[in-house]
This record gives structure tokens, C-alpha cells and sequence, in this order.
């Protein structure tokens, strides 16, 4: 089978590798859909995402969906040709946590995530033809969700745990700042669970245009130094730019909420965060998902598109191609997806 694997920084090739067979309480996946992410490009430019460094060639992707096509022993509730997603976390371990994280899995200290070099052996993605899969990790499409907006189960629910770690946004007004992919998600998200009124900010003219389309009601390009909306209750840093901190931060009410939702760098950056302590911000870290990947298939079958956010689609053997677009600020990309086999209908 053809798998997108990445050697080193900026080596990325198409490798063969061998048609993988399911065992005991394992499922055989026909991978149709990938969505590109920022972990991917990392990985491919520069060999490392955060702390976790490429040691070994590894098999990118982890936002996919396809269909199943054979079933390990021991498997029930699942079918041959059944359209379905992935949930790319695996606890090592007994998944044991403190009363006080119950429910969060998503920070258990040692999780194994599809398209990760966090552990040596790396744990192998998932933009190949085929791929074997734990059958807890499968999530069965709903009827009218296909394989193309499956895909994008994955970073819906990383918006929707985002949206969740704010508490109850009915009727008020939430404030996006930073509409990439996730950012616009969170727009859809926040609008899902019943925002009043969503505010995107971004410094791309197409970016705030997804937003648009993802139901934001407010769009400001601040490429010219304008300022943020002030006095706002909620608000979604989504740009993960350590220097947008101090202005966002203002823009927060006092006692306001701030959820951190862009990865922050890893070493020291130069921040302005005086207003934190002055006006006593709730600043909130958000990470991955634990089961919000359940409410995001909820919600795309309740009618949550997910489709404005899709920019561009390649075939696995333009990879390469696809990466250079997703990572490109001028290309005007949101979100890249890659076909990584034969389509059946939806």
C-alpha cells in the first residue's frame, strides 16, 4: 500500500509499505479522506512538532476517514463498508486518573496519537490506503455525514472541547481571535452551542471569509493595526501568536474568560500580560478533545457544515504538493485534504 511518510525535515516521500491484516479486536480500514494539519507540515518542515522529534520515518495524518474493510476476531457492532472515523488517542497504560481529571482523557500523561514521533517506536498515522485500527477507536459516521466531512471529526471536536472548557456560551457574545482551520471551527462550534454573537478577528482577508462562512457574525481584519472588539466576555485565542497575547488580553472584560486554544510555543516568547492579573482574566488552556468527537459527528449530522473550511483537495501521490499549499500563507489555504484512495458512495 502507498503510505505519505516523512524522512527528515523537508523529505517527504510516497513509500510502499505492506497491506496491513487486522488482529484480535482490530479493524482493517480503506482510508478515503485526510485533512491536513499543523502538526503534519511541522513534522515535514522542520522533522519535529513541539518537543516531540522525528527519529524514524513516520506515516503523517491523523484527521482521516474511510471505510471499514475487515474485522478482527472478536469485533462486534461494526460492518464491512460501514463508513467510519477515527479517534486518534490511545492511552498506555491502565488509563488511570486522579478524581479530580475524571473524564479528561485528553490529559492522561502517556497517550499514543495517530501521526506522533512522542514515543520511540513513533506512532504511525493514518493518510496510507489502508490502516489497522483499535475497534474503540472507531466512530461510525451518521447517516448523511460522509467520508470527505468525516475527516474533519477530528478537528471539530478539538473546536467543541475548546468551546466546552468556556462553560455556557448561550446567548452571549464570544470573541475569535485567529481563523484558520480551528479557529473558524470554533466559530461553528460556538454558534452551535448557542452564542448570541461571534467576532472573528485575523490579519488574512480569506481566513475571515471562512469565518463568515462558518457563521461568524462580526469579522475584522486587524492587518493594519486595528484594534480588537473591547469589553468581551468570552474570548477564543485561536492564532496561538505569542505577540497577539497582550492585545487579546485587553480585549477580554474584566473577570472575563480567555481560552487558549493555538498551540503556544514551547520555549520563551515575549508577551505582553500585565492585563491577566489587572483584570483578573480566567485565562484557560485547551488541549486536543476526550470524547467531543462523539458531539462533533452529533452536530454535522444535525447540520453543522463543516464544508466552508475545505480549500483544497490533492490525491496521496501530490502529498508533497498538498503540504507546500497547507504550510504557504500566500496560497489563501484553510483546510488541505488529501484523497487517499478510491471513493465509495457516500
Amino acid at each position: 500500500m502507498k503510505s505519505v511518510v516523512v524522512h527528515g525535515p523537508g523529505d517527504l516521500r510516497i513509500d510502499e509499505r505492506p497491506d496491513p491484516v487486522p488482529g484480535e479486536g482490530e479493524v482493517l480500514l480503506t482510508m478515503e479522506w485526510g485533512g491536513i494539519c499543523g502538526s503534519d507540515i511541522t513534522y515535514w518542515k522542520h522533522g519535529a512538532s513541539g518537543t516531540a522529534v522525528l527519529k524514524h520515518p513516520l506515516v503523517l495524518g491523523h484527521e482521516v476517514a474511510g471505510r471499514i474493510a475487515g474485522l478482527g476476531t472478536g469485533v462486534r457492532g461494526l460492518a464491512v463498508g460501514q463508513p467510519v472515523t477515527v479517534h486518534p488517542a490511545e492511552l498506555i497504560g491502565d488509563g488511570r486518573l486522579p478524581d479530580r481529571l475524571a473524564g479528561r482523557t485528553n490529559l492522561y500523561p502517556r497517550i499514543r496519537y495517530f501521526g506522533s514521533a512522542a514515543f520511540d517506536p513513533h506512532t504511525d498515522g493514518v493518510f496510507s490506503e489502508y490502516r489497522v485500527v483499535r475497534a474503540a477507536q472507531i466512530r461510525p459516521l451518521p447517516e448523511g455525514v460522509g467520508t470527505e466531512h468525516g475527516a474533519l471529526a477530528e478537528p471539530l471536536a478539538v473546536a467543541m472541547h475548546a468551546v466546552s472548557r468556556a462553560g455556557d456560551l448561550r446567548g452571549k457574545t464570544v470573541l475569535v481571535n485567529g481563523t484558520g482551520s480551528i479557529g473558524s471551527l470554533v466559530v461553528a462550534a460556538a454558534k452551535h452551542r448557542g452564542a448570541a454573537t461571534v467576532i472573528a478577528t485575523d490579519i488574512a482577508k480569506t481566513s475571515l471569509a471562512v469565518a463568515r462562512a462558518m457563521g461568524a457574525d462580526e469579522t475584522l481584519d486587524v492587518s493594519g493595526g486595528a484594534a480588537l472588539p473591547q469589553d468581551v466576555e468570552l474570548v477564543f485565542e485561536a492564532s496561538g501568536v505569542p505577540a497577539a497575547l497582550g492585545s487579546v488580553l485587553r480585549a477580554t472584560a474584566r473577570g472575563g474568560t480567555l481560552v487558549q486554544v493555538g498551540n503556544l510555543p514551547g520555549t520563551p516568547a515575549l508577551s505582553a500580560l500585565g492585563d491577566l492579573v489587572t483584570r483578573e482574566i480566567t485565562w484557560i488552556g485547551s488541549y486536543r478533545f476526550a470524547e467531543e468527537i462523539d458531539e462533533a459527528l452529533d452536530a454535522m449530522r444535525d447540520g453543522l457544515d463543516v464544508s466552508p473550511i475545505i480549500s483544497h483537495r490533492f490525491a496521496l501521490d501530490q502529498a508533497a504538493e498538498a503540504l507546500a499549499v497547507a504550510a504557504d500563507p500566500a496560497s489563501g489555504s484553510s483546510k488541505v485534504m488529501l484523497r487517499l484512495g478510491e471513493l465509495s458512495g457516500d
